[in-house]
C-alpha cells in the first residue's frame, strides 16, 4: 500500500556532498514520521535523521552540522543533504515512514515502511 524509493547515492570524495531523496507513494493521506537510517557493513542499522509532521528534525550526533533533512508533506518526499562527507559515512541509507494514515482510513497504520536503500560510498 505504501512504497518508499530512495535515490541520489553514489561515490564521493571525503569533504564532498550528496543529496538523497526519498519518495513515498501509494494510498497515503498523511505521514507522521519520516526518518533516514543507515547501515554500514558489519554494523547495526542506525538512525541518522528523524522528522515528524510539523516538528523540528533531530540528528545523530555524528552527523549534526553536516547533514540537513527536509520534507515536503504535500508531495510525501524527504531530502537528506549531506555535506563534508567522511569515510565513516559510507553505508546503505534507508528511508522509513511511520504513523501513516492511509486514504479512506481514520486511524494510523501500525506498519512501518522501508525503502530498498541507496549506497553512499565516501572514499578517495
Amino acid at each position: 500500500q505504501v512504497q518508499l524509493v530512495e535515490s541520489g547515492g553514489g561515490l564521493v570524495q571525503p569533504g564532498g556532498s550528496l543529496r538523497l531523496s526519498c519518495s513515498a507513494s501509494g494510498s497515503i493521506f498523511s505521514i507522521y514520521t519520516m526518518d533516514w537510517y543507515r547501515q554500514a557493513p558489519g554494523k547495526q542499522r542506525e538512525l541518522v535523521a528523524s522528522t515528524t509532521n510539523g516538528g523540528s528534525p533531530k540528528y545523530a550526533d555524528s552527523v549534526k552540522d553536516r547533514f540537513t533533512v527536509s520534507r515536503d508533506n504535500a508531495k510525501n518526499t524527504m531530502v537528506l543533504q549531506m555535506n563534508n562527507l567522511k569515510p565513516e559515512d559510507t553505508a546503505v541509507y534507508f528511508c522509513n515512514a511511520g504513523g501513516v494514515r492511509l486514504s479512506g482510513s481514520y486511524s494510523l497504520s501500525k506498519d512501518v515502511y522501508w525503502g530498498q536503500g541507496t549506497q553512499v560510498t565516501v572514499s578517495s
